[in-house]
């Protein structure tokens, strides 16, 4: 699920725009994105509210939510709210690049994207309209080089749909055929 959560900022006229995203790491999709003028924990907090009510993570997926040691992912709402929702935290260590290198990745498209096409923004609601444009725009429609030069939603609805057809799958057997299925709870495996 979420791999991590950048944070842009862009100077208005006397204000700071926060911009955090929650992206699965598989599809590379945005899952979750809020746009804010502080950087508290309560503005990445509603980021992965979207992300989780998007998702609906369960105890038995095992996911993993990644993020870098900046404060508002370490504060004790947002921990307390990773874990509520079945999510098992990862925090990079100080100084290491490579760990987020997928949130970076997306916060750099981001700023070359939406942030920096525009020499100044008249609001934060300006650049929240432009986010909002933009992350559907790069889940729908950017082709992305990682998951095969196809936008993030193609790949994530191509997962899906090979995971229906491999749903039942036959296989030999001395006393005939089983039917695997992959179930909520793991493989099924039945005789017929």
């Amino acid at each position: 699920m979420p791999s991590g959560h950048p944070q842009i900022y862009t100077t208005l006229t006397d204000v700071t725009v926060y911009v955090a995203f929650v992206i699965d790491a598989h599809a590379r999709r945005i899952v979750g994105w809020k746009v804010s003028t502080s950087a508290t924990a309560g503005f990445v907090l509603d980021a992965l509210e979207q992300a989780i009510h998007a998702r609906r993570p369960g105890p038995e997926d095992g996911l993993i939510h990644h993020s870098d040691r900046v404060t508002q992912y370490l504060a004790m709402n947002y921990t307390q709210r990773l874990a509520e929702a079945n999510l098992v935290p990862s925090v990079g260590s100080v100084g290491d690049s490579y760990d987020n290198a997928l949130a970076e990745t997306i916060n750099g498209l981001y700023k070359a994207e939406v942030i920096w096409r525009q020499r100044s923004w008249s609001s934060a609601s300006a650049v929240e309209m432009a986010t909002l444009r933009w992350v559907d725009w790069f889940n729908n429609y950017r082709l992305f080089g990682p998951i095969g030069h196809i936008p993030p939603a193609e790949a994530e609805a191509n997962y899906y749909a090979a995971r229906e057809t491999l749903d039942i799958v036959a296989l030999p057997k001395q006393t005939g055929l089983r039917r695997i299925r992959d179930g909520p709870k793991g493989l099924h495996v039945s005789k017929f």
